[in-house]
């Protein structure tokens, strides 16, 4: 066997173990009773969908996707399910990670308590109804490993204030408390310890329509004076995100905040600076193309750009830094900006035929 066709075998090797790896880690725990993850239950007018995970912040599996999804279409057809409620187990995470893909017809309430990343940003923010409580905690941090906001992100991150959206996307900056209400993330707002008396008055109401929901929520959301004057976190820098996030590439961005020179500016210049180059520049395209598109086809989108991303380099390596070794140092491949160019850009949004379009 020739040395080059060894290497060759030997790298091939390699990139599968990685890969498996990675696979390994996002599953997380693979050997626990898939019936336990997710509990389905009818309670009073509602469906009740528990993420039950809670060693593992509630994180989905595709398994807990595919039960979720299968009862979501049994109780849309149920004429006695009023509602829908989605929360975590325990008190630190509402979900963490993991992604569906679809969104239900009837009234659905998503009480985001705690850790809200990623997957769990997508099976509540499309949500009519999302519950932030003083211990919320929001982000988007895909950036940092080699990813972008890929749960419909590129709908309604660019449809937030000004350029709120563009800022948490790029930056993975986290929102908590009040502020998941304040930035748009949350309808609702209520004290964490209400939240199960808030639950029992949603499963004690008869034959509800969206307005009965609404009005209970809106009591609730009303009696709370958890950091009711507190101003927003960002409030003070908005006018200068919308400035410095009003551009077409993530290289004027970078010098916005260069020129700006302020200790705000230069400290999420630091945190871009840590991110992926590639996945920067996907995540800005990604938002200014879905600002003027449908949610499906964002969800299109992304399910195009996600299968590109698997085949590249720096999100296996940012798992690899952040999540498994643990080392916190990626090695991006292209490591600076300028050399990720539009050419390179243009391959991640390639379309793809239908029959590639597999869910």
């Amino acid at each position: 066997m020739g040395l080059q066709r060894l290497c060759r075998l030997m790298s091939r090797f390699n990139s599968y173990k990685r890969t498996n790896i990675i696979l390994q880690h996002l599953k997380m725990s693979n050997h626990t009773d898939a019936a336990a993850e997710v509990l389905l239950e009818r309670k009073g007018c509602a469906g009740v969908i528990t993420l039950n995970r809670p060693r593992f912040l509630n994180t989905l599996t595709l398994g807990m996707i595919r039960q979720i999804y299968a009862q979501l279409k049994k109780w849309e057809q149920d004429p006695k399910t009023f509602l829908i409620i989605i929360k975590g187990a325990g008190e630190k995470a509402f979900c963490a990670g993991g992604d569906i893909r679809d969104s239900c017809q009837k009234p659905y309430i998503a009480l985001i308590h705690g850790i809200t990343m990623g997957g769990g940003v997508g099976v509540s923010v499309h949500g009519q109804f999302r519950v932030a409580t003083e211990k919320s905690v929001f982000a988007m941090p895909e950036t940092a490993i080699g990813l972008f906001p890929d749960v419909g992100g590129g709908y309604f991150l660019p449809r937030l204030q000004g350029k709120l959206g563009y800022f948490l996307a790029l930056t993975g900056f986290r929102l908590k408390g009040r502020d998941v209400y304040t930035a748009g993330i949350a309808t609702h707002f209520v004290d964490f310890e209400k939240l199960g008396m808030l639950e029992e008055d949603l499963l004690a109401l008869k034959s509800p329509s969206k307005e009965n929901i609404a009005d209970v929520l809106e009591t609730y959301h009303a009696k709370s004076k958890t950091d009711q004057d507190k101003p927003f976190i960002l409030e003070e820098h908005m006018d200068k995100i919308n400035s410095w996030f009003s551009t077409n590439t993530v290289e004027q961005i970078v010098d916005n905040l260069q020129q700006d020179g302020s200790s705000f500016a230069l400290e999420q210049l630091k945190v871009i600076k840590k991110m992926s180059p590639t996945s920067l520049k996907i995540t800005l395209r990604q938002l200014m193309e879905g600002s003027s598109k449908t949610l499906p086809e964002v969800l299109i989108m992304e399910y195009r750009l996600s299968q590109a991303c698997m085949k590249g380099h720096d999100f296996h390596e940012g798992v690899r830094a952040v999540l498994i070794d643990k080392d916190q140092s990626p090695k991006w491949k292209p490591a600076d900006l300028k050399e990720v160019t539009d050419e390179d850009l243009n391959d991640y949004f390639k379309s793809l035929g239908s029959n590639d379009l597999k869910f």
